[in-house]
C-alpha cells in the first residue's frame, strides 16, 4: 500500500524553503510513500526542479492560492480562506486523496479547520494535541498540549483513551500505562476536576497508574500523561525553555576561557550525544488526535530535519491504523467513565 501525505507547503516560518527539501528527504527514507505539496505553484516548483533527489518523481504539486498567516485569527482563516494551502491539504484527507496531512502553520487555525472539515471520531467531544517528550527511559506521550484550556472529566478520560490507543498502535505497547498529571500522587490532592477524572479512569479499563507529578514527566513513570491544555502547554513550553537554558549554560561555560575550550574539545563527543538526546527536532510533530483523519502539526520554526520527522510521524500513524485503534478503544470504554456531569462541565 502506498501512503500519501498532504503537506501544507506554505506553512511555518520558512514555508517551501523547508517543506520541499524535507518532503524529499522523507521520501528518500520511505519507499512506500508519496507526497502532495499544497500551495503556490510558483513558490514550490522551482525548488523541486532544482533538486536532484531521486524521490522527486513521488512528489506532485496541488495548487492553493491563499496562505494562512502565523498570527491570523483562526476564525478568519476558517471563514475567509477556503483556498488556503492548509485548508486544501486537509480537504485532500477528507476526500481520500491523501491518508494524512502535515502542517507547520498556525496551530489554532489548523485545529479549527481540521475539526470543521474532518469532524471528530464517534465518542470524541474535542480533538486534543498529543506529542512525545524525552524521558530517562525513552519517551512519554502527553496530551492535551494546548487545544483545550477548559475540560470536563469525561473529556480528560477521552484524552487518556486516545493517548493509550496512539501509543499502543505506534510504539507496540499492548497496555500503555496512563498517568493523570496532578500536584501530588495522593488521591486527596488536586482540584475537583482532577479527582473526578481519577475516579473515572479507575473504571475505564485503561491501565491507569494513578496521579503523577511534574517530575514524573521526564522520569518516564508512565507511557501516557493526561492533563488539560492549559497545564499541558505550560509544561511543554517550560521543558523546552529548560532544555535550551541548559544547553546555553554548557556552551557558555565551555567557551569561558582557553582551559574551558580545551576541556570542551575533549568532551565534544559527550556534548554532541547530550545535544542529540535533548534535541526537540527528533520528536517534532504533534498529533491532532480525535479527528477522522491523521493531522500532524509541526513546530512553526522547524528546519528540514525537524519537518522530516513530522512527516515520518504522520506516516507511522497512518501505517499503524491509529484512527481505527482510537475508535475501537473509545467504543470499548464503559459509559460511566466517558459520561459528563454538570458539576465538572467547565467548557
Amino acid at each position: 500500500m502506498t501512503i500519501t501525505v498532504a503537506v501544507d507547503a506554505m506553512g511555518g516560518d520558512a514555508g517551501p524553503a523547508v517543506t520541499v527539501p524535507a518532503a524529499l528527504a522523507f521520501l528518500e527514507e520511505t519507499p512506500d510513500a508519496t507526497v502532495v505539496l499544497v500551495g503556490r505553484v510558483e513558490a514550490i516548483e522551482p525548488l523541486l526542479l532544482k533538486s536532484r533527489s531521486p524521490a522527486r518523481d513521488r512528489v506532485r504539486i496541488h495548487s492553493a492560492s491563499e496562505v494562512v498567516g502565523m498570527d491570523e485569527p483562526p476564525a478568519d482563516a476558517l471563514r475567509r480562506k477556503k483556498d488556503s494551502s492548509m485548508r486544501v491539504a486537509i480537504n485532500l484527507v477528507k476526500n481520500g486523496e491523501a491518508h494524512g496531512c502535515v502542517s507547520a502553520g498556525n496551530t489554532g487555525a489548523l485545529m479549527s479547520i481540521a475539526r470543521f472539515v474532518l469532524r471528530t471520531l464517534p465518542g470524541i467531544d474535542r480533538p486534543a494535541i498529543a506529542s512525545q517528550l524525552p524521558t530517562k527511559k525513552g519517551v512519554v506521550t502527553m496530551l492535551d498540549l494546548g487545544a483545550n484550556v477548559n475540560c470536563t472529566a469525561g473529556q480528560l478520560v477521552q484524552f487518556a483513551a486516545m493517548g493509550s490507543a496512539l501509543v499502543s498502535a505506534v510504539e507496540h505497547i499492548e497496555r500503555p500505562t496512563v498517568g493523570l498529571l496532578n500536584i501530588g500522587e495522593e488521591d486527596i490532592k488536586g482540584n475537583e476536576l482532577v479527582k473526578e477524572t481519577a475516579e473515572r479512569l479507575r473504571t475505564s479499563g485503561l491501565n491507569f497508574h494513578g496521579n503523577v507529578e511534574g517530575t514524573d514527566i521526564f522520569r518516564g513513570t508512565t507511557d501516557v500523561i493526561v492533563c488539560d491544555g492549559f497545564v499541558g502547554n505550560v509544561a511543554l513550553k517550560t521543558s523546552e525553555g529548560l532544555a535550551q537554558m541548559l544547553y546555553d549554560f554548557l556552551k557558555a561555560e565551555f567557551t569561558r576561557d582557553l582551559l574551558s575550550k580545551a576541556a570542551a574539545a575533549i568532551a565534544y563527543p559527550v556534548l554532541m550525544r547530550f545535544k542529540r538526546r535533548i534535541d526537540p527536532r527528533r520528536l517534532n510533530g504533534a498529533t491532532l488526535v480525535g479527528l477522522k483523519g491523521v493531522v500532524v502539526k509541526s513546530h512553526g520554526g522547524a528546519d528540514v530535519l525537524a519537518f522530516k520527522h513530522a512527516l515520518a510521524k504522520a506516516h507511522a500513524e497512518i501505517v499503524a491504523g491509529v484512527l481505527d485503534r482510537i475508535a475501537q478503544r473509545i467504543a470499548a470504554m464503559p459509559a460511566v467513565a466517558l459520561g459528563e456531569s454538570p458539576a465538572t462541565n467547565h467548557a
